[in-house]
């Protein structure tokens, strides 16, 4: 692929707006990681090994571990090209996520470290997660990013989402901050990891302050807040969307990509959460039970919210959502980062590419297949759309 070529011309010259949106979920980034490298190497086939996700999605999204794997795709090296393709994700994770996430060296006191640590401060210190992000993604910042990218976070001074978009710089400058301070903010999820302060300063030399925690308490599946981006976008004017001025969902091409739960386990129940106290909400059934159900509750809003739009407009093949409800045990924790329990998730991410298209039942919330192929020819018919979209701008823009 040509240089000049990488770059994706905006949807006024073509006849789809592109999303990619991914959840968040701590260690579980693993599996939209092994996903992505899935839908990568598939475009590669199209279109050269020199493709990259980026090249693709006017917007990606991403929450928590999400927004981590967003700043990855999306964060130019010195040659102008994502510093990460997608197939060094899984490797990222599997590298790193130990010493972020270092475990207890005798299990048979594991427990008892979790309730010490939830009364005495957040299980994880953040250290080596600070450490490594800042060394990867250096000085850059978000103006700066290959594609537009959506990463909510959650001000716990002004208790309101602060949505870190590429779309309000030129309104709020002063979002423009460090992506190793958004990547950071936005994973520093209640409990688990500290909340992260950090300042900007827009081009009046006006100082911005920050005091950020996961942007998982307010939207854990960020693809509604993507859309939401660019219909503000359309509605104001951009003249990346002149052709594209009503809030037509048929013009929309969007994959939402989940990190697993473990919904189908049906591990709390009422009786049992009817005798919690602060610490039975955080360490309960060894998990963070406060922690799950208000990341679980975001997620599914937003794929219900999808479904009902997509299919009552009839163009519910626009919208894919690839989730696992099934993970049990382990690997459905978003922090015993294991060897084991590593690579038992890559196994997860490709095992759900085999897994049948599966889409929420409108009457019972129930995720259940739909009877459209698997995830993998799915994602093959989703590379072969964003190519020719890709195709069609280039050829139709002036600028090409």
């Amino acid at each position: 692929m040509e240089a000049s070529k990488s770059t994706l011309q905006p949807p006024t010259y073509g006849n789809l707006i592109t999303i990619l949106s991914i959840d968040g979920g701590g260690i579980r980034g693993i599996i939209p990681g092994t996903i992505l490298t899935f839908l990568e190497s598939e475009l590669q086939k199209l279109d050269g090994e020199e493709a990259r996700i980026a090249d693709y999605f006017d917007v990606i999204a991403g929450t928590s571990t999400g927004g981590l794997v967003t700043a990855m795709l999306t964060t130019p090296n010195e040659k102008k090209r994502p510093m990460f393709a997608a197939k060094d994700i899984k490797e990222f994770y599997l590298n790193h996520c130990p010493k972020i996430f270092p475990q207890p060296s005798f299990q048979l006191f594991s427990h008892a470290s979790k309730v010490v640590k939830a009364l005495l401060g957040p299980k994880y210190d953040g250290k080596y997660l600070h450490r490594i992000v800042r060394d990867i993604l250096g000085d850059k910042k978000l103006n700066q990013t290959l594609t537009n990218v959506v990463i909510p976070t959650f001000d716990i001074k002004r208790l309101q989402p602060t949505i870190f978009s590429s779309y309000k710089l030129k309104k709020h400058p002063s979002l423009d901050g460090f992506l190793s301070d958004i990547c950071i903010a936005t994973s520093a999820a209640p409990s688990y990891l500290p909340a992260h302060y950090f300042e900007t300063k827009d081009p009046t030399g006006r100082m911005q302050e920050f005091n950020l925690i996961d942007g998982g308490v307010a939207a854990n599946n960020p693809t509604l807040v993507a859309i939401g981006e660019v219909t503000k976008e359309m509605i104001k004017g951009n003249a990346d969307f002149l052709t594209l001025k009503s809030l037509d969902y048929s013009r929309f091409l969007v994959i939402s990509l989940g990190t697993g739960s473990a919904k189908n386990q049906m591990k709390y129940t009422a009786t049992e959460a009817a005798k919690w106290n602060l610490v039975g909400w955080l360490t309960a059934g060894g998990s963070t039970p406060l922690v799950d159900v208000f990341t679980q509750a975001s997620a599914d809003m937003v794929d219900l919210h999808l479904s009902v739009v997509f299919q009552a407009h009839q163009f519910e093949r626009n919208y894919l959502r690839i989730q696992d409800d099934t993970l049990s045990g382990n690997i459905s924790s978003v922090d015993i980062a294991t060897k084991k329990n590593l690579d038992d998730l890559v196994k997860v991410g490709e095992g759900l590419l085999k897994k049948p298209v599966s889409r929420v039942n409108l009457e019972t919330g129930i995720f259940e297949p739909c009877n459209q192929g698997t995830n993998e020819e799915a994602l093959k018919m989703f590379a072969k759309l964003l190519s020719e979209e890709k195709q069609l701008r280039h050829a139709r823009s002036p600028h090409s």
